[in-house]
């Protein structure tokens, strides 16, 4: 509800009113932070983002912390699995050679959203 405010408020609109507004469409329905939480997630897993990612991005549009913990954790298990296909859609199934190989490979994953830990789980073993 955040960002919507923010949007609002950047176009002129009065504190009261966008407040009155956001309070009428979120009793009617129409706005609700839990739908938005659950959406965003299920489109940042379908495009490949890790939980580190979405959670950052969550927290930058106001989403409260409980209703992403509440929403990432329906994937707690499919992290390694996403992680995988992310790799393998960026590098092939071939395990990298070098520690310059491994490094970039890391970085990527890193920037996609993937805690270190189950990044250095995947390539290192």
């Amino acid at each position: 509800m955040r960002e919507l405010w923010n949007k609002l408020q950047s176009r002129g609109f009065d504190e009261q009113t966008i407040d009155a507004v956001l309070q009428r469409l979120s009793d009617s329905g129409l706005q609700s932070d839990d739908r938005f939480a659950e959406n965003f997630v299920t489109g940042r897993v379908s495009k490949g983002s890790g939980p580190v990612r979405i959670r950052a991005e969550l927290r930058e549009r106001g989403v409260d912390e409980a209703l992403i913990e509440t929403h990432l954790a329906g994937y707690a298990g499919a992290w390694p699995e996403l992680l995988l296909q992310v790799h393998d859609a960026k590098y092939g199934k071939q395990r990298a050679k070098d520690r310059k190989a491994l490094a970039k490979r890391a970085r990527f994953l890193e920037y996609r959203g993937f805690p270190g830990e189950l990044i250095r789980d995947f390539l290192f073993d």
